[in-house]
């Protein structure tokens, strides 16, 4: 099955992140489906793209964050591009500081468990049988590294929820140790951001776009953590699949 043959389905394709993997899947010849609330970045995501790539994106104004949304959503998409062969998923946000949890509320911590893990989990139990049983398919999760560490004071919640999503993907993998699906991760412990705002050690997410797409291109690893903690890494871990 040829680039051009395949849909992938990019969740968060609308973000900083998505936004840099999109581009990269149509550059490659993939068609690409976008799904978000808000369809002024739908707009942004569509001036944004190669010019000569803009009749291959498919773009859907919906909300995957519920059950009745993300199927509604499932059912719009169908209908516009019939299939998906792939689906990458880079949902949620970046970036956290809201204080120190004692100056927190519980409705605080249920939008950004809310944000990054329910939404994870709503999309993905929506869109994985779309792909599941066929070992040319492939859904590959974006993260990111906070869940692992405290990136510095006031951002803890962000830490609760970006762990909560690590091990949402690390329980994925052990609960479908066989499915023929290519299920990946790639991890990234380091900012993520456009051209125009680079700085030391982050990623653009044109090179980031790059080489997810590659990454998803391939479909040659199963069950695999791609770990990216600086530019060169895109090229050694993901490129090159030095893990």
């Amino acid at each position: 099955m040829s680039n051009s043959d395949r849909v992938v389905l990019a969740l968060g394709g609308a973000g900083t992140v998505g936004s840099g993997i999109v581009k990269g899947l149509l550059d490659k010849g993939f068609k690409v489906a976008v799904i978000s609330r808000d369809s002024s970045r739908l707009e942004r995501l569509r001036s944004f793209v190669s010019p000569n790539t803009k009749d291959q994106l498919t773009t859907i104004v919906g909300n995957v964050g519920s059950e009745e949304g993300a199927e509604q959503a499932k059912q719009a998409m169908l209908k516009a591009v019939g299939k998906v062969t792939d689906i990458v998923t880079s949902l949620g946000f970046s970036w956290w500081q809201g204080g120190p949890p004692h100056t927190q509320t519980l409705k605080d911590l249920h939008w950004v468990i809310e944000t990054l893990l329910f939404s994870t989990f709503v999309s993905w139990k929506a869109f994985f049988p779309l792909v599941r049983d066929d070992s040319d398919c492939t859904y590959t999760f974006i993260t990111g590294g906070a869940g692992e560490k405290l990136l510095m004071p006031g951002t803890g919640f962000l830490t609760i929820g970006a762990a909560s999503t690590l091990a949402f993907c690390q329980v994925l993998r052990g609960e479908y140790p066989e499915v023929p699906c290519k299920l990946n991760q790639v991890k990234i412990d380091t900012g993520v951001v456009t051209p125009d705002r680079m700085a030391p050690g982050y990623l653009n997410h044109l090179d980031l776009g790059e080489a997810v797409a590659t990454l998803v291109e391939r479909r040659n690893t199963s069950h695999t953590v791609f770990n990216i903690n600086c530019p060169a890494d895109l090229k050694t871990v993901l490129l090159e699949g030095n893990l």
